[in-house]
């Protein structure tokens, strides 16, 4: 069944809290805050604050690296990604990205990290194993990348323009753009379900832009659902293919809007 209110529990400290990611060993929690620039470690068992480690300035996306088995998490501000040790919860390194990180996805197949660059309009592509940016693809007509998926079977890559309110699919045996479709106003997360082959993109303004992938250079808008203002955050669930919108203003109270698609 769907989730109720009551079980919702609340892990609080200081505001700005952006990231999470688990730890599927320990299960531990990794949450950034980016008023006090640091990443929290959390027991999401008893919402229990179990460490907080010090990061660079303004960090934001979060994510965990199955194949080197760190935290990657990236610092807006300060244009670097810091690696975490989840057992040790220490900094094991730090990668300079040559930008202003926004969100990224991790591709298995090539063990490749992809990153958006928000203020260059490009992608760093990283070895976090190496510790460094192996290649940078430029993403011509892209402006203020923001929201990333992947599509790993068909090798196409999901990236939401925030400024341009455009959707572009790359080709990543190509590195280049193949396809280009409007969406809604200010787009910020994407998220991407293989199963029935659906882009989901919300921002800004509210817009939740449904697209159906066709065939890997073949897309149509499907719907277009106006919710409320800062609806920043979404996530699909690949099982029961329910999509997730997380969204706060100044006007409503924080809540999250769960929408069962018509197949």
């Amino acid at each position: 069944g769907l989730p109720s209110p009551s079980d919702v529990t609340t892990f609080e400290l200081e505001p700005a809290a952006h990231g999470v990611v688990i730890d599927p060993r320990s299960g531990l929690a990794f949450v950034t805050r980016g008023k006090v620039n640091t990443v929290d470690v959390f027991n999401p068992a008893n919402m229990s604050l179990i460490n907080r480690i010090p990061v660079a300035d303004d960090p934001d996306a979060i994510f965990f690296d199955p194949v080197d088995q760190l935290v990657y998490a990236v610092s807006g501000d300060a244009g670097v990604a810091t690696l975490i040790d989840p057992v040790a919860q220490k900094i094991v390194g730090t990668i300079p990205l040559g930008g202003k990180p926004e969100f990224g996805v991790f591709d298995r197949r090539t063990k490749l990290f992809y990153q958006n660059l928000k203020d260059t309009n490009s992608i760093a592509v990283l070895d976090i194993g190496k510790r460094s940016v192996v290649q940078r693809w430029p993403l011509a007509k892209c402006v203020g990348p923001t929201g990333m998926d992947i599509d790993e079977a068909g090798r196409r890559l999901f990236v939401a323009c925030g400024r341009s309110s455009t959707l572009i699919i790359l080709d990543l045996n190509k590195h280049q753009i193949t396809t280009s479709l409007p969406i809604g106003t200010g787009p910020d997360a994407v998220a991407f379900d293989p199963g029935l082959h659906r882009i989901y993109s919300i921002g800004l303004f509210g817009t939740l832009s449904v697209v159906q992938q066709i065939a890997p250079d073949t897309y149509r808008s499907l719907d277009l659902i106006q919710l409320h203002f800062a609806a920043h955050t979404l996530a699909v669930d690949r099982t029961t293919h329910r999509l997730y919108v997380g969204y706060a203003s100044l006007f409503v109270p924080p809540r999250v809007a769960i929408f069962s698609p018509i197949r």
